[in-house]
């Protein structure tokens, strides 16, 4: 389908080019957390601002490819105003749509999830009742991510780093 691979390109240089929620947050009260890629340099820092059980602002700072960067901004759009709980189902649903290479290049059909927590990682895979199905609108457009397995890393730094603010978030809380 070209004219929809041109259309999910579209919006991945959009993203790029204008990329949303860019800038930092006083810490504290914002909790800041840094995520990098040594294979390939891209580098990010998000600023996360929690209020009750709802992430009220998150901001961006970083360099890198144009998938770390769209991907960066188009999590910080999906994200910023939801409840804890609505941003980690879309950060699990992002991750297992990024993992999807993986489970076909596995050929006895096993869970490799390259990217995904283990089972009983806190708000991770294999934890809790069965969600309800998120849809990813705009972030659907990074799936053809998957087709270059050395880049499924720069399209999920940003979620890895949201993943690791927020758990160490309800660690400080514990």
């Amino acid at each position: 389908m070209p004219g929809l691979e041109d259309l999910y390109r579209e919006i991945i240089l959009d993203h790029y080019r204008n990329p949303r929620n860019r800038g930092e947050l006083p810490a504290p009260p914002a909790h800041a957390e840094t995520g990098f890629n040594p294979l390939c340099g891209d580098e990010i820092t998000l600023y996360i601002q929690v209020e009750g059980d709802r992430l009220a602002d998150i901001k961006l700072t970083g360099q890198g490819c144009s998938i770390s960067q769209s991907s960066a901004s188009m999590m910080s759009t999906a994200v910023k105003g939801k409840s804890l709980a609505e941003a980690r189902a879309i950060i699990r649903t992002f991750k297992a749509m990024m993992s999807i290479h993986e489970h076909r290049l596995d050929g006895d059909g096993a869970d490799e999830g390259e990217g995904l927590a283990p089972a009983g990682a806190p708000g991770e895979m294999g934890t809790g009742p069965a969600e309800p199905e998120v849809s990813l609108g705009d972030l659907e457009a990074l799936q053809g991510v998957v087709k270059f397995p050395v880049r499924i890393k720069c399209a999920t730094l940003s979620w890895n780093t949201l993943t690791q603010a927020l758990d160490q978030l309800a660690a400080a809380q514990n």
